[in-house]
């Protein structure tokens, strides 16, 4: 955070110089005025030493994890119910939160938020950290003095969500680290060990078999050629990428991975689990609906699902309900836009909302078991099958020369 030198007259009427952290000169300008030092001279100071400097370089910044946001927003929710004033509970957390980038971001919002700005406004900052999704429940607090409870909501939002992710990553942990554990392998054999069998093969002078001229050929392939191959992969990766950013792409990709199996009916559910938490706790904490489904469908993660929201959004723009559009997308399940629809006609959608997502948590926890235990045996038959070819076509040349003698 920049720092300024300032020079002044106190209350007493007294002389005062010194320095102080501010996010720009207006902020600085109204803590001096808080602290009751008419300034004389305010200028910012240059350079910096190495922790500034660290903090400086963007790439040597600490992320701020969600977890740290979870445990700030817990704390802070604590501080607020308890009565501290918005001020002195961010001054408190900008001094002990673990996480140094946290730490300096909150001091920089506490100066904001000093200076006269909304919490919410001064937040807007920080993207990176704090989500529109953050920022739009905060405002929505500050506005109905309901800050404390709105921090609570948000806490249990964040660790739902990110249970949710970890449901998702563990399930693709395993398959992802096995292929990439057999690749090494393969090319371990291909490049080490089969030339030194082919060497051997070679003494026998006879034609090899078929399966071990096929190893053979491959590992000289391999050999000869593993830039093109690595190329070819590096190549792919970036050309999916590039295509990924496209809006064609992108929706051509998000709709392929919907309608594969098994992941298809994963990633469908995971969707709906977080656009109804996401909905559901915005609305219940005072967020207008068209904002919500803003918000929901930049966090969709699938330009599908995004796109059958932001109809959903235009559709209550226009006098009708949320529940058609999604319905007409055909992308959630029925069973959740029925629900919906009876949430909406009731009066209790927040409350129906927060239903289907417990019920699609709980689907999402069923799928990546059974997800599990399906990779398993694939995986296993896979490399036995592959381990075991790999094998028999290397011995092959040794069991016809034994059965020649014999």
């Amino acid at each position: 955070m920049p720092k300024f030198a300032y020079e002044g007259r106190g209350a007493d009427g007294g002389v005062k110089k010194g320095d102080i952290e501010a996010a720009d000169l207006d902020a600085a300008r109204a803590r001096l005025r808080l602290m009751k030092i008419q300034t004389s001279s305010l200028k910012e100071k240059k350079g910096f030493g190495a922790l500034d400097l660290n903090l400086q370089i963007g790439f040597l910044k600490q992320k701020v994890t969600t977890k740290d946001l979870v445990i700030f927003t817990r704390q802070f929710a604590t501080m607020i119910d308890s009565g501290l004033p918005l001020v002195q509970c961010l001054d408190i957390q900008a001094k002990q939160a673990p996480n140094p980038t946290l730490r300096e971001q909150l001091t920089e919002v506490k100066a904001a938020v000093e200076s006269g700005t909304t919490f919410a406004d001064a937040l807007k900052k920080f993207p990176d950290t704090f989500d529109p999704l953050f920022r739009n429940l905060i405002a929505a607090g500050e506005i109905g003095g309901i800050l404390d409870t709105i921090l609570n909501r948000l806490a249990s939002f964040m660790e739902k969500n990110e249970k949710l992710k970890r449901k998702v990553k563990g399930a693709m942990t395993y398959p992802i680290g096995v292929m990439i554990v057999a690749a090494i392998v393969t090319a371990v054999l291909l490049i080490k060990v089969v030339p030194t069998f082919e060497g051997m093969f070679a003494e026998f002078g006879s034609a090899l078999p078929a399966p071990t001229q096929f190893v053979v050929d491959l590992s000289y392939f391999v050999q000869d050629s593993w830039y093109f191959i690595l190329g070819g992969i590096v190549v792919t990766y970036f050309t999916v990428g590039r295509v990924y950013k496209t809006p064609k792409g992108k929706l051509a990709l998000d709709a392929l991975l919907l309608r594969a199996p098994v992941f298809g009916d994963l990633i469908r559910k995971v969707a709906v689990a977080r656009f109804c938490r996401t909905l559901g706790t915005m609305v219940s904490s005072g967020v207008p609906i068209l904002d919500g489904l803003e918000i929901c469908a930049k966090t969709a993660g699938n330009q599908i699902i995004e796109n059958a929201v932001l109809k959903a959004r235009q559709s209550i723009s226009e006098g009708r309900t949320i529940a058609e559009p999604i319905a007409e997308a055909k992308v959630f399940p029925e069973m959740v836009c029925q629900m919906i629809s009876v949430g909406e006609n009731t009066g209790a959608l927040d409350i129906m909302l927060s239903k289907i997502a417990d019920f699609y948590d709980d689907e999402v926890d069923q799928s990546v078991e059974n997800l599990t235990s399906l990779m398993e045996p694939m995986i296993m038959v896979f490399l036995g099958v592959f381990v075991g070819g790999f094998v028999i076509a290397m011995y092959l040349p040794i069991f016809s020369m034994a059965q020649s003698i014999g």
